[in-house]
Order: structure tokens, then sequence, then C-alpha cells
């Protein structure tokens, strides 16, 4: 009697059954793509990390380097800048009158 319960269930169902398997096959193909792209990418990026250290290094000094010059023409600037204002009478964060 539950045999027979159970085929006529399946039989009722069966495009339900179709498409819950159809959707679990769906699902498990999309995570293991989702998988092989991320294995990919890191081993990809383990590799630009791997190849490319020594030239990051080398823009990294450069850039600072650059920074430290960039940071001291500042301050000359600035001094420069407090000097002449100085001099002059002029209160720089004051706008003349026109």
């Amino acid at each position: 009697m539950m045999v027979e319960q159970a085929k006529s269930w399946l039989r009722e169902n069966s495009t339900l059954l179709y498409f819950l398997l159809a959707q679990a096959i769906g699902i498990g193909a999309a995570v293991l793509s989702m998988t092989a792209y991320m294995v990919k990418l890191e081993s990809r990026v383990a590799t630009l990390e791997t190849r490319g250290s020594s030239h990051l290094a080398e823009i990294n000094n450069r850039l600072t380097v650059t920074e430290k010059e960039t940071d001291a023409n500042k301050a000359r600037l600035d001094k420069m800048t407090d000097i002449m204002t100085r001099n002059l009478s002029i209160n720089p964060s004051v706008t003349p009158p026109r």
C-alpha cells in the first residue's frame, strides 16, 4: 500500500521532481564554476605577487622619494609665502578689497 502511494505521488509530481533535479544540477554547476574562477584568480594573484614584487618595491621607493620632495617643496613655498606676506603686511587669509 505505501509503495503504491509513493509511486502514484511520484507520477503526479514528476514535473516538480524534474524541475528540482535540474535546479540542483544548475546550482552545482554554478558553484563549481565559481570555485574554478576563484582558484584561477588566486593563482594569477600569486603569480603576479611573485613576479612583480621587485618591480613593486622599486615603484614604492620612487613614490616615497617623490612624496618627500613634494612635502619639502610645499614647506619651502609656505615659508616663502609667509616671508613675502609678512614683509608686505598682507594677510593671505583675508582677500584684498576691490
